[in-house]
């Protein structure tokens, strides 16, 4: 049996299962009887919808039903979807328009669902759809993001959805006024698909008591059971939500969407279960988008190059609706860390969502910090270059002092901890900034350019600071983990089971990791804003700590010692007077053989009492073959400061694939659409995604600053890969076509992209 040291880089054990086929996706896990759903989309981006004809569809073999928004309507449900709105400077809320199931006498996007047909087999359902008889009317198509144009919804004129402001307007214009040097950058955030490995699913049940089981590939359970309930007008208890195994999440899986609560209302229609597994394309055309946003930053400087005032005006694509969080991702969350890990407190930030005729934009990977890192630190790299200093001594000469934290930012967050210098520096050791140089001449040599860029970041963790653990022995001798947080691939079962290994010694082996059951699981705040292993963990450690002073109790009780002559140490406890080393399991087996159930369960919560702040310096190094503007990542440096890691291995892993994203929209991935709205990027053939052979080797180096917000000392890994990627990435190609004489230069760097930037500058300078 496998026993687990603390903060040890063991190996994920799920990855035999995963690897070897063993995993178990909703695809694998959906009722065998289940009927097979299938949506019809809009064809068009806006369009009124003048006729659809459904009686030769029904008509079809094998098909049991097709649904449109009236039959929902007529079923009693409540059919619109529900979204996060944002406070407007003025005080008001931002728009609200009605999010329909399925289109209500208007489509808004291409991909919108129209109409779900159920039928014996997916061929038979994609037939049936091919009959469907749709007519319409083409309306004005709005794709510019830029407030205007004819209003996709009555409620936001202007195609405005809301307008963010926070911060201090009137102090930062003051620092403006007085400043020795000031700075514009405008920087584009382009859109990206988020592409999970395994598209969503889901399938829907109900028993003959009018109780739903819904199954489905999601980042939690508990908030798609109250959504069921909202929608359906039953009490939550009678909602049961499951998630298995799920390949990949990144944000876009949070929310709800329209097909669950569709699919959900046919199986109780028909009372067979109904099953709903998207495909690429329909992904691609369906899933909540990421990024998407265009910033101007502006940033004051004194005399001596310290930042005095900053502030930054964005504009945002929501599609063609609100999504769950869409609102607060360049709003709220881009706030939080906004000023980075610079000392600045005049900021102002002014953000606007804009309806368009696209698919919606929601989180992705960061969800808003990604943005709000990649605006500046792309910025502070411009400011460096036009007020001839030095990119790396800019940013020491800004950094919060080490002495000064507690840190409070202009925008309320208090930072608990750090030592931003210490790691940069750190940094430049190991990116080996002191022989870049001599690299750039060798580059140069070959005819190519060369260039470094830096990042440095700050991330907020988010999400729900409770969390729960169970912790149940078995009568066979193992233990069950009851967790409410939900793995999409992170690593969890290794990372619980050797926490609770490591507090109890109790061997891995023998522990069971159990998710995504809200029946087993009656609460928690499932995965997003690199919350997980930290707010779970933190909840183990109280519920072991719980368990261990009861079995403690009980051995004093069998022994006839006070409590206080028993104590628990290398994985065994110790009691007074007595050779005996009974070990936890064996405690748990001696309190079932005297009948107390009551030390065979412990369920404790536990509340993180901060937020915990991650940060590190990405260094990225890239050559730009000028005769073809290819881009190569040749060297890629991090150094973070994620607190006390509880799996180095797992951690670096984390580092690793958020990098991998970051390095794809930079250089590789961006949504398309032509002028009508039509996705001309809807497969892999034309959305090009990184492959193994464009990832160079990540170097990855810990330099932690314990997290005091938490008695764990973490500061969370998930996104911390990302948030520094795309800024470093874009700076290093950046530095490589300065001098060039290129000044203007936004994501994605594909080669056509580099080219033309190229030969632009070269023409502007003849």
């Amino acid at each position: 049996m496998q026993s687990f040291g603390k903060s040890q880089p063991v190996t994920r054990r799920e990855d035999i299962r995963l690897l070897t086929g063993a995993g178990r996706y909703i695809d694998d896990v959906a009722p065998a009887n289940a009927l097979r759903a299938w949506f019809f989309r809009s064809p068009v981006a806006h369009a009124q919808i003048d006729l659809l004809g459904l009686d030769e569809a029904r008509a079809m073999p094998g098909v049991h039903l097709i649904v449109t928004l009236d039959d929902l309507r007529a079923a009693g449900m409540d059919i619109a979807m529900t979204a996060n709105l944002m406070d407007n400077r003025d005080g008001t809320k931002g728009a609200n328009p009605q999010r329909p199931y399925l289109a209500d006498g208007r489509v808004r996007h291409v991909g919108e669902p129209i109409a779900m047909i159920v039928a014996d087999t997916i061929a038979q359902a994609k037939d049936a759809a091919e009959m469907i008889a749709f007519e319409f009317t083409d309306l004005p198509v709005h794709l510019d993001l830029a407030i205007g144009g004819e209003p996709i919804h009555p409620e936001a004129p202007g195609n405005l959805a809301y307008d963010y402001g926070t911060g201090d307007e009137a102090a930062t214009e003051a620092a403006f006024a007085s400043a020795a040097h000031k700075v514009r950058f405008d920087v584009g955030d382009n859109r990206i698909i988020v592409n999970s490995m395994e598209p969503r699913g889901c399938y829907a049940q109900w028993d003959d008591q009018g109780r739903v089981h819904f199954g489905y590939s999601g980042q939690g359970v508990w908030g798609m059971k109250d959504q069921l309930a909202r929608a359906f007008g039953v009490d939550r208890e009678m909602a049961r939500v499951t998630t298995p195994d799920v390949g990949g999440g990144f944000g876009m899986k949070s929310p709800p969407y329209p097909e669950y609560f569709v699919v959900t209302h046919a199986a109780r229609v028909l009372g067979q279960p109904v099953r709903w597994m998207s495909e690429r394309t329909e992904a691609m055309l369906s899933d909540h988008s990421g990024r998407d946003l265009v910033s101007t930053c502006e940033i004051a400087f004194d005399e001596d190059y310290r930042i005095t005032g900053y502030r930054v005006h964005n504009l945002s694509n929501l599609g063609a609706y609100n999504s769950n969080f869409g609102q607060g991702i360049q709003s709220q969350l881009f706030a939080k860390v906004m000023t980075g890990g610079y000392d600045i407190q005049n900021t102002w930030l002014n953000a606007k969502g804009i309806y368009t005729n696209t698919t919606q934009v929601d989180a992705y990977r960061g969800a808003g910090r990604p943005e709000a890192i990649y605006a500046l630190e792309r910025a502070m790299d411009y400011a460096a270059r036009a007020l001839n200093i030095d990119p790396w001594e800019l940013r020491r000469r800004n950094f919060v002092p080490k002495d000064a934290f507690p840190y409070l930012t202009s925008n309320g967050e208090l930072i608990d901890v750090g030592d931003f210098d210490k790691v940069f520096t750190r940094a430049e050791i190991e990116a080996d900034r002191a022989g870049f140089d001599a690299r750039r001449r060798e580059s140069e040599a070959r005819g190519k350019l060369r260039g470094i860029g830096i990042c440095y970041y700050i991330e907020a963790i988010l999400g729900n600071p409770e969390e729960a653990a169970h912790i149940e022995f078995n009568a066979d001798g193992s233990v069950n983990l009851y967790v409410g947080t939900q793995s999409n691939g992170q690593g969890h079962e290794t990372a619980y089971a050797q926490f609770l290994s490591d507090h109890t010694g109790i061997p891995a082996d023998l522990i069971h990791v159990i998710q995504g059951d809200s029946d087993l699981i009656p609460t928690g705040g499932g995965t997003g804003g690199s919350r997980s292993v930290t707010t779970q963990n933190n909840a183990t450690l109280v519920t072991s700590g719980v368990l261990l002073r009861a079995y403690g109790a009980f051995l004093a009780e069998q022994s006839g010692v006070q409590a206080a002559d028993v104590s628990f140490d290398d994985e065994h406890f110790r009691i007074k007077g007595s050779n005996d080393t009974p070990s936890v399991l064996d405690v748990a087996a001696m309190a079932r053989a005297a009948g107390r159930e009551d030390l065979l369960s412990f369920r404790e919560k536990a509340t993180l009492p901060g937020r915990s702040y991650p940060n590190g310096a990405h260094v990225a190094e890239v050559e730009v073959d000028p005769e073809t503007g290819k881009v190569d990542t040749l060297r890629y440096t991090v150094v973070d400061d994620l607190g006390n890691l509880m799996n180095p291995l797992l951690a670096e892993g984390q580092v690793h694939g958020g990098v991998a994203q970051g390095l794809g929209q930079a250089l590789y991935e961006h949504t398309v659409f032509d002028a009508e709205g039509q996705l001309l990027s809807a497969t892999f053939m034309d959305y090009a995604m990184p492959r193994a052979d464009a990832m160079p080797m990540v170097k990855f180096v810990s330099e932690p600053v314990p997290s005091t917000a938490n008695v764990l000392g973490m500061k969370g890994c998930g996104e911390a890969g990302t948030v520094g990627a795309m800024a470093a990435t874009a700076n290093a190609v950046m530095d490589a076509l300065w001098s060039r004489g290129v000044r203007v230069a936004d994501m994605p760097f594909t080669p056509t992209r580099v080219w033309q930037m190229l030969e632009t500058a070269k023409m502007a300078a003849e």
